[in-house]
């Protein structure tokens, strides 16, 4: 990668952003990437581009800096409108010293010989990277950021000319040019990605292809990894998207979603990870029906493609750093990015596991909890009846029903939605967990016949618990998906379940005891 420096000299304006007056008194802090100069002081954040160019980027002139500019403006402001307040000037003061001038829009201004971005300043503490580093990152936050995700990529931008089977090729070519006769990684692993990536594409690109025609390609964020959210009011809010190429910005939601999913992985939070993914697929299935989960089949190549660009920025980071230790760093963990793409690339078979059981039983706390440890990365979607009821209803999550929508014609309608999802989970390659009452015979035998005619393996996993703890159970609820309150579980109690040939698990232990059978009872039906 080769930087060409422009012709004028940035000093005058370094000098003028580090100095402590014009940031009234504040004592600036200094941060360095490769295209931008940030300085932190006070409440507020400046951000210069640097005057380079990349084969990726050009902010060579004052113009291509002011157009960047305005361009980071308008398209964080689509999610971080509160932390993004404008572009402001940096003018040819008296005797040449330069000067900040006001805060706009980033429009062309007389005099102004440089452009900086002003944000509001948030603490290193809000930022999701350090609380993945701190241990900190809870499911709460992931599901909330997974719901901004999908909002945001709802609202974005159609952009099919960077979608489909040619857009990723592109984004493959470009990774294993940037991986290819590099010493610090194993050449015979480069040589795998290359090759295992070629016969995704090639097993994926009509996929990709209907899934552009769809309009799911769009402007999305292009660098979303944890590094680039931030809690602000204690909101996952997502800022720093890419605005200096839209083909590096744009291309399939699930690719742009990828990137999260991957950092995730990498960090080894495959459990947030997990949760985050099946949020995000809940509310792309109340979007756009069952069929939004035909996309998971390019998964695979998605999640890979996202840790091979960062197994390149990691060894461009290494080649730039003069320290000798730091720069093995580097090199470590782009060999880490590359073991974790070459594993997304060999996903285990798709399985499917059903667990039913009487409300209360702890049937959805189960199933997250044995999803991420199943099938390919990131974990088995959870396929949940109370939440296909509700998107057949049109309701929101946490809207309670009326007594109608459990009528015997509903919940009919519910189990085909149920089994047509895990189908389409099953032949994308996915491993998917059924989560329902199944106290029907009729009702276990559909989901374990879409195993058997997907030639998956398939576990049934039956919990149980006194009545009254699940009377209580359900009591104690808030804010639930479920409706099912004691007169629920009572009614349900006195049914006859019939024949029972799923694993029987006490449910009346703690979760990870509950956790920890079920994972016992599914490593003994593997088949």
């Amino acid at each position: 990668m080769t930087t060409v420096p422009a012709a004028e000299d940035q000093s005058a304006q370094i000098a003028l952003l580090l100095d402590p007056a014009t940031h009234g008194g504040d004592g600036p802090r200094r941060i360095d990437t490769h295209g931008a100069i940030v300085v932190l002081a006070g409440d507020r954040v400046l951000k210069m581009k640097r005057a380079v160019r990349f084969p990726f980027l050009d902010y060579s002139t004052p113009e291509r800096r002011r157009a960047a500019c305005a361009k980071e403006l308008a398209i964080n402001r689509r999610t971080a409108p509160e932390l993004y307040l404008g572009v402001r000037p940096i003018l040819a003061g008296p005797g040449g010293r330069p000067q900040l001038g006001p805060r706009g829009e980033g429009a062309p201004q007389q005099g102004a010989i440089d452009w900086v971005v002003e944000m509001r300043r948030f603490d290193d503490d809000a930022l999701l990277d350090q609380r993945a580093r701190d241990g900190r990152l809870d499911e709460a936050t992931m599901l909330s950021l997974a719901d901004a995700v999908a909002g945001f990529h709802r609202a974005a931008a159609r952009r099919p000319e960077h979608g489909g089977r040619s857009a990723m090729a592109r984004i493959v070519e470009g990774i294993v040019e940037g991986l290819e006769g590099d010493a610090a990684l194993d050449a015979g692993k480069v040589a795998r990605f290359r090759g295992a990536s070629a016969s995704r594409l090639a097993h994926d690109g009509a996929l990709l292809d209907a899934r552009r025609d769809a309009g799911y390609a769009r402007h999305g964020h292009g660098d979303l990894h944890l590094g680039n959210v931030c809690l602000w009011r204690g909101r996952p809010t997502l800022f720093d998207a890419i605005e200096f190429d839209d083909r590096i910005a744009s291309g399939d939601v699930l690719y742009d979603l990828a990137f999260l999913l991957m950092d995730l992985a990498h960090r080894g939070l495959d459990r947030l990870a997990n949760a985050a993914f099946n949020r995000y697929l809940v509310r792309a299935v109340h979007d756009d029906g069952v069929d939004a989960l035909a996309g998971l089949g390019a998964l695979p190549l998605f999640l890979a493609c996202r840790a091979g660009i960062r197994a390149q920025v990691s060894l461009a980071a290494a080649r730039a750093q003069p320290d000798a230790a730091q720069a093995e760093a580097r090199r470590a963990e782009a060999r880490a990015y590359l073991d974790l793409a070459l594993d997304c690339l060999d996903p285990p078979p798709p399985r499917l596991v059903a667990i039913g059981g009487i409300s209360g039983t702890g049937k959805s706390t189960l199933a997250h909890a044995i999803a991420p440890a199943l099938g390919a990365r990131p974990g088995a979607v959870v396929l949940r009846s109370d939440v296909f009821r509700k998107l057949l209803s049109g309701a929101d999550l946490f809207q309670r029903l009326p007594q109608s929508a459990y009528a015997a014609a509903v919940t009919e309608q519910v189990f085909d939605a149920l089994a047509r999802a895990a189908e389409i989970v099953l032949d994308a390659g996915h491993a998917a967990v059924a989560d329902a009452v199944y106290l029907m015979p009729a009702q276990r035998d559909r989901i374990a016949a879409v195993a058997h005619r997907r030639g998956v393996a398939f576990a049934g996993l039956w919990l149980e618990a006194p009545q009254a703890e699940l009377e209580r159970r359900v009591t104690d609820r808030r804010h639930d998906v479920s409706d099912a309150g004691a007169e629920v579980v009572r009614w349900q109690s006195g049914l006859d379940p019939g024949r029972l040939d799923w694993s029987r698990i006490d449910a009346g232990q703690a979760p990870p005891a509950v956790a920890a059978a079920a994972r016992s009872a599914l490593s003994s039906s593997r088949g």
